[in-house]
C-alpha cells in the first residue's frame, strides 16, 4: 500500500513539475498573439468584459421580477401593479437582445483574430524553414518537429486564446455568482469549487498523458500521411499500378491507423470512467445544497425570488465551474503543444554568418578545395576524404565517376549549404566561411539533378532562375532558346502562358523537357559560376547533341562545373576530373586521359561499345 502510494506521489510530482515547465510558454503565446492581431486582441478584452457581467445582471433582474409578480399574487391586485414591474422586464429584455448581438461581434472578431494569428505563425514558420541549414532536412528528428509545429501547433495560439477568453468571462461570471450565493451561506461558493476539485484532478492528469501520447505517435502519424500520400498522390500512381502496391501501402496505412485509433480510444476511456467518479461527487454536493435551501424555504426564510435567484446563481456557478474546467483543460493542452511551435522557432542554423563578413572577390581564379573532409549528417561514411581540388576560373571543368563518389557533394559545399568538418572551400583564395551567405548563392546558378518542377506558367518556371531580378519576356524566351526549352514550350497552345503540372490542371511535359525548362532557369541567371549535375540525363541523343552543340557559346567567359555520368558531355570541358570514392584519382582533357589508358580510358572503350551494363556509367 505504501509503495503504491509512493509511486501515486511520484507520479503527480512529475505531472506537477510538467506543468510548471510549461507555464513559460504562456506568455510567449499572449505575446505572439498580440503581435499578430493587436488591435483585434483589446476589442475581444472588452467584449469579454462586457459578456462576464451580463449573467449576473441576469439573475438579479429574474429576482426582482419574481418577487414583484409574487407580491401581486398574493395581494390580489391586478395587471396595472405589475405594469410598475415593466422597467425591470425592459432592462432584462435589453440585456437578452445586447448579449446576442455581442455574441454576433464576438463571433467576427475571434474569426478575424484567428485568421491573423494562424497567417502570422505560418510566415513565421516559413521564415525559419528556409532560414535552416539543409543539415536539417537531413534528420528525421527535425520532420517530427516541423510536423509538430506545422500541424499540431499551428492552431493552438487562436485556439488558447479563444479558451482564455471563455476562461476569463466564466471567471468574472463565476466571482460574480459567488457573491451572489454567499448572501446564503458563506460555505455554499466553497461547497461550489470543492464539487469540482476532482474533476480538475482528472482534466490535467489526461490532458498531460494525452500530450506524451502525441509526442509519442508523431512519426506513426507522419507514416500515415506518408503511405495515404502514395496511394493518391499522382506521381506515385504507375507504379502502384503496375507493380499493385496498392494493397501493401493501403494495409500499412490501415494498421497504423488502428495503433493509433486503439491508443487515442483508451485515453478516452480511461478519461471518462474517472470523469464519472468525478461527476458523481459533484451531484452529491449539489443534493446536499438543494435540501438545505428547501429546508430555508419550507421555515418561510426565503422567498421565491430568494429561491429563484439561488437556483439560477448555484446552477449558472456549477456550469461556469464545468467550463473552466473545459477551458483549463484545453488551455494546458494548447500550452503543452505550444513548446512544439516555440521549440522549432528558436531552432538555430548550424552554419554561422559572420558578423562581418568580407566582400566577395568575385571569381577571377578560381575555386579551390584544400584538405576537404565531409560526411553528411547522422551518416558514418565519409563522402570526401581530404579532397584537393582547383576549378580553374573562366573554364569548363567536368567531373566524373560512380555514384556515390561525391560529386555532388561538391556542389553542396560550394553553394554553402554545409561547411566540411575539416578543410577549406575557398574562391580566390578567401574561405567561404568569411563570406556572406546571400552573396554567395546570387553569383552561383545551379542544375540540380533532381530539379523542382513547378506547377506554374512555363514563364515562372524559367523566371524563378532570377526572381528578384524581375525578368522580362525577352530574357526569359533567349534562355529557353539557349536550353532548347524553347521547342516544347512553342509546341503549347498558351506558349510561355501555359499552366504546367497536374496539379492545376496544366499540361503535362516528359522528363527531358522538364530539364531542359530546369536548364532555361539556371541560364537566366547571369552569374559567374555555372554548376550543371547531369544536364543531359533526361534527353534523347538528339536533344543532347543539339544542346552541346551550342553550350561552350553559352557558357563563354565563365566558369563552368559539370558533374556527369555521359562522357559525350564530359568532353566538352577544358579539364576533367575522374573521381572516386572522394578523391580524385585522375584528371586531364579528354584526350589525354584516353591516352593515359586508366581508368577513364576503360570506361570510354565500354561506353563507346555499348558494352556497360547500364550505359553512361562508369565502371
Amino acid at each position: 500500500m505504501i509503495k503504491k502510494l509512493g509511486k501515486t506521489f511520484g507520479r503527480f510530482h512529475a505531472e506537477a513539475g510538467l506543468f510548471r515547465s510549461q507555464l513559460p510558454y504562456l506568455p510567449q503565446a499572449f505575446s505572439l498573439v498580440y503581435s499578430a492581431a493587436g488591435g483585434l486582441t483589446l476589442a475581444w478584452l472588452t467584449l469579454l468584459l462586457i459578456q462576464g457581467l451580463m449573467p449576473t445582471a441576469t439573475v438579479f433582474l429574474s429576482k426582482i421580477l419574481v418577487d414583484g409578480m409574487a407580491r401581486t399574487v398574493s395581494a390580489g391586485k391586478g395587471w396595472q401593479e405589475m405594469i410598475q414591474l415593466w422597467p425591470a422586464a425592459a432592462a432584462m429584455a435589453v440585456i437578452l437582445i445586447s448579449t446576442e448581438i455581442l455574441q454576433g461581434i464576438g463571433g467576427w472578431v475571434k474569426t478575424a483574430q484567428s485568421e491573423q494569428i494562424q497567417d502570422f505563425i505560418h510566415q513565421r514558420i516559413h521564415d525559419k524553414a528556409m532560414g535552416l541549414d539543409m543539415s536539417f532536412y537531413d534528420n528525421p528528428g527535425f520532420y517530427d518537429q516541423l510536423h509538430r509545429a506545422r500541424v499540431d501547433a499551428i492552431s493552438r495560439p487562436s485556439a488558447l486564446l479563444e479558451n482564455a477568453g471563455s476562461l476569463l468571462q466564466n471567471f468574472i461570471t463565476l466571482i460574480a455568482m459567488a457573491g451572489v450565493l454567499m448572501t446564503f451561506g458563506f460555505w455554499i461558493p466553497l461547497l461550489l469549487i470543492l464539487s469540482t476539485l476532482p474533476a480538475l484532478a482528472v482534466v490535467l492528469r489526461h490532458t498531460i498523458r494525452f500530450h506524451r501520447w502525441r509526442m509519442a505517435s508523431t512519426q506513426t502519424t507522419r507514416k500515415t500521411h506518408y503511405y495515404d500520400m502514395m496511394i493518391s498522390a499522382r506521381e506515385s500512381v504507375a507504379e502502384m499500378r503496375l507493380f499493385q502496391l496498392g494493397p501493401h501501402f493501403r494495409d500499412k496505412f490501415t494498421d497504423l491507423r488502428k495503433e493509433l485509433r486503439e491508443g487515442k480510444l483508451m485515453l478516452a476511456r480511461s478519461e471518462t470512467l474517472a470523469n464519472a467518479a468525478a461527476s458523481l461527487l459533484g451531484l452529491v454536493c449539489i443534493g446536499a445544497a438543494m435540501i438545505w435551501m428547501g429546508y430555508r424555504a419550507s421555515l418561510g426564510f426565503l422567498t421565491l425570488g430568494d429561491l429563484a435567484l439561488f437556483i439560477q446563481a448555484f446552477f449558472q456557478g456549477q456550469r461556469m465551474m464545468r467550463s473552466l474546467l473545459g477551458n483549463a483543460r484545453e488551455i494546458y493542452r494548447n500550452i503543452m503543444f505550444l513548446e512544439n511551435l516555440f521549440e522549432f522557432l528558436e531552432l538555430q542554423p548550424a552554419i554561422a554568418e559572420q558578423e562581418r563578413p568580407l566582400a566577395h572577390p568575385g571569381l577571377h581564379v578560381g575555386l579551390q578545395f584544400r584538405n576537404v573532409t565531409f560526411r553528411y549528417p547522422g551518416s558514418d561514411r565519409v563522402a570526401l576524404n581530404r579532397f584537393n581540388l582547383d576549378i580553374p576560373a573562366g573554364k569548363i571543368t567536368a567531373l566524373v565517376g560512380e555514384n556515390g563518389a561525391g560529386k555532388t557533394t561538391l556542389i553542396k559545399l560550394l553553394c554553402r549549404f554545409y561547411d566540411p568538418a575539416e578543410g577549406e572551400v575557398l574562391i580566390d583564395h578567401i574561405n567561404l566561411r568569411n563570406l556572406c551567405q546571400e552573396e554567395i548563392r546570387r553569383r552561383i546558378t545551379v542544375l540540380f539533378q533532381e530539379p523542382v518542377r513547378y506547377h506554374d506558367t512555363v514563364f515562372n518556371n524559367i523566371a524563378f532562375g532570377d526572381i528578384d531580378g524581375s525578368p522580362d519576356a525577352e530574357r526569359v524566351e533567349a534562355a529557353a532558346q539557349a536550353s532548347g526549352a524553347d521547342v516544347p514550350v512553342n509546341r503549347l497552345p498558351s506558349g510561355y502562358s501555359a499552366m504546367l503540372g497536374k496539379w492545376f490542371g496544366g499540361a503535362e511535359l516528359s522528363g527531358g523537357e522538364w530539364q531542359r525548362l530546369a536548364l532555361a532557369r539556371a541560364f537566366l541567371r547571369q552569374a559567374e559560376l555555372i554548376i550543371l549535375d547531369e544536364p543531359t540525363s533526361a534527353m534523347d541523343s538528339w536533344a543532347e547533341a543539339d544542346w552541346l552543340a551550342r553550350f561552350r557559346q553559352l557558357v563563354a567567359g565563365r566558369t563552368a562545373l559539370i558533374i556527369t555520368h555521359r562522357f559525350t558531355t564530359a568532353m566538352q570541358a577544358d579539364i576533367i576530373h575522374v573521381m572516386d570514392q572522394g578523391r580524385v584519382v585522375e584528371s586531364g582533357t579528354h584526350t589525354q586521359l584516353v591516352d593515359a589508358n586508366g581508368r577513364y580510358a576503360a570506361s570510354w572503350t565500354k561506353q563507346m561499345r555499348g558494352e556497360t551494363a547500364i550505359p553512361g556509367f562508369l565502371k
